[in-house]
């Protein structure tokens, strides 16, 4: 692993409005995890911000996804800085915004190579028009999208669907009942309930197995793989999540594997964290599991 770097990406754009006139607040999140000490707390450089498109709620039934045109060029200037952090031997460390940044991510790495992901989420984030009757948001579609299985504009960009994959992705913290589409395409899942039961050696060493023979893979964090006991302010909290130790022992596990190409955090909304003491705890997740990578 190189030195971390702090990265903001603030971009709100895969995620339905929460209500009429209103904008996903998870836009706010890095100022919020910053407020707590993040960047010196983890001795890491300070990436700075790439801002996002305006935010457009319009959506109608087949007419693709929302914000479109804003993804796409919000996933082209969010590469080209990952790649200049990597360039420079960095780590990335990526506060986000919804899920749709892992497009970015997952365009960087494909330039590179042959990378996987691993994927926490409280849910699959799989839905695609080979299962729905519609698509709508990246943001509850991004591991679709990254798998190759969304608009070319933002799945095949300069030809390289997919940007990882299906053997080279394993989806961890999912809840049992939210992971169907996943496991129907034949995705390595590991869900929550089976992490809290069983511990994660299991899910630790599928990480192995998997990522062992790439160039390397890259680590993506919603948020609301959490159960909402310790964080609910995400726009989809379901209970049955992991606990804030299981999520930091598993961080610590995969950043140890070789490979470990970067990190990225997703969805929490700090519009739903009215006193900071969410915020507050996953900034110390963060911490805890990047502790003695620097």
């Amino acid at each position: 692993m190189g030195n971390l770097v702090l990265l903001d990406a603030p971009s709100n754009l895969g995620l339905r409005p929460p209500a009429e006139g209103v904008v996903p607040g998870c836009y706010k999140a890095p100022g919020a995890l910053r407020d707590h000490g993040l960047l010196t707390r983890l001795g890491a450089t300070d990436g700075g911000v790439v801002t996002p498109p305006r935010y457009l709620p319009a959506w109608s039934p087949g007419s693709g996804v929302r914000n479109a045109a804003g993804i796409a060029t919000y996933t082209a200037a969010l590469a080209g800085r990952l790649a200049k952090i990597r360039a420079d031997g960095g780590f990335p460390v990526v506060l986000g915004g919804d899920c749709s940044i892992a497009l970015a991510a997952m365009l960087t790495l494909r330039r590179e190579g042959r990378f996987g992901i691993v994927y926490f989420d409280g849910h699959d984030d799989f839905r695609h028009l080979g299962n729905s009757d519609h698509v709508a948001s990246v943001g509850g579609e991004a591991l679709a999208v990254v798998t190759g299985r969304g608009q070319p504009e933002l799945a095949d960009v300069d030809g390289l669907s997919p940007y990882v994959r299906d053997e080279d992705v394993l989806v961890l913290g999912v809840r049992a009942e939210e992971s169907a589409e996943a496991r129907d395409a034949g995705l390595r899942v590991v869900t929550s309930q089976e992490i809290m039961a069983s511990g994660t050696g299991g899910a630790l060493a599928a990480a192995r197995e998997i990522f062992t023979p790439l160039d390397g893979f890259w680590i993506h964090i919603d948020i609301d793989t959490l159960d909402p006991e310790f964080v609910s302010a995400v726009d989809s909290p379901d209970p049955g999540g992991l606990s804030p130790d299981k999520l930091v022992e598993l961080l610590r596990g995969l950043v140890a594997i070789p490979g470990a190409a970067g990190l990225e955090l997703t969805i929490f909304d700090p519009d739903l964290d009215p006193d900071g003491t969410q915020a507050a705890l996953v900034a110390d997740c963060l911490v805890r599991a990047l502790e003695g990578t620097r």
